[in-house]
């Protein structure tokens, strides 16, 4: 196949298939978002140029129509500047992959490239009070089953400082609590790391391993289908609660995860003050 008779279907698929799964081994979020921004994209392209996505060719999607589609993300689906640059990430990746597939459209992918990301604000992440973590342990009604699964979910949380989607994708065989307490969470990236867990939040989670199902690859906080959580779910099942509401006002577990890493990082000064000589300690005061 010459450059020349590539088709606009033909360098999609070979995006998908070759680049991103066979050559870059992209995980499934991956080619799960990239896939939603070219249904996006093709859906706006049909409409403003007429012809269906199977008609298109790599020409169509010169820079003033991805100029176009991006402010349209932003005016008519009132996307955020993040959800903006997610979207032109997935295309400025295929139009590299274009330029090397079908050197033709070069000029074009290069100008897709020379598209740059949108600045926007980045407001610093609110933390937990000890008062608010201990409401948030504390709120979930033990005696039924979507509560106890809360209460050990919010203690898992705050011992692991873990995001929310990590949890969710928690597994039955990712938790150790017969010898070594730890879990094994899986990050962004495909990065790993087992975080140990406290002793009264092993007994909790060990407990409530009794009421799920016990295959390994099943969801260790699943919903009453029985699938994994959401992370809209965990976040609208902490704002749902009233005495959260009431009494301090919060709802994203997220937040967890940053006190525990404060903490952490207290605890750990207070320990190096504790050895630290005192002619080096009162240096440190000074400073």
């Amino acid at each position: 196949m010459t450059s020349s008779s590539i088709t606009f279907p033909a360098l999609v698929q070979d995006f998908f298939q070759r680049r991103l799964v066979a050559e870059r081994g992209a995980s499934v979020h991956t080619i799960a978002s990239y896939r939603d921004t070219f249904e996006l994209l093709l859906r706006y392209a049909e409409q403003r140029t007429g012809r269906t996505p199977s008609a298109l060719t790599i020409q169509d999607l010169d820079m003033p129509l991805i100029l176009s589609f991006l402010d349209h993300l932003e005016t008519a689906r009132s996307c955020c500047p993040r959800t903006r640059n997610l979207r032109l990430t997935a295309i400025r990746s295929f139009m590299r992959y274009v330029s090397v597939r079908d050197p033709a459209s070069l000029p074009i992918a290069q100008r897709v490239l020379a598209i740059a990301g949108k600045r926007f604000d980045r407001p610093v992440l609110g933390i937990l009070s000890r008062d608010e973590v201990r409401a948030l342990l504390d709120a979930p009604d033990r005696t039924t089953w979507s509560g106890q699964r809360d209460a050990t979910l919010f203690a898992v949380l705050y011992n692991t400082g873990a995001r929310v989607s990590e949890m969710i994708r928690l597994r039955v065989a990712d938790v150790l609590v017969d010898r070594a307490h730890a879990v094994l969470l899986h990050g962004k990236g495909r990065k790993e790391r087992v975080i140990p867990l406290w002793k009264n939040t092993a007994m909790q989670l060990r407990s409530w391993l009794q009421h799920i199902d016990h295959r390994p690859e099943a969801p260790v906080f699943p919903n009453r289908t029985g699938k994994p959580m959401s992370r809209s779910g965990v976040e609208q099942d902490t704002a749902r609660r009233p005495r959260l509401r009431n009494d301090v006002g919060i709802g994203n577990p997220d937040a967890m995860s940053h006190l525990q890493w404060i903490n952490g990082k207290r605890k750990r000064s207070e320990r190096r003050q504790r050895i630290m000589p005192a002619t080096e300690r009162a240096q440190a005061d000074f400073i």
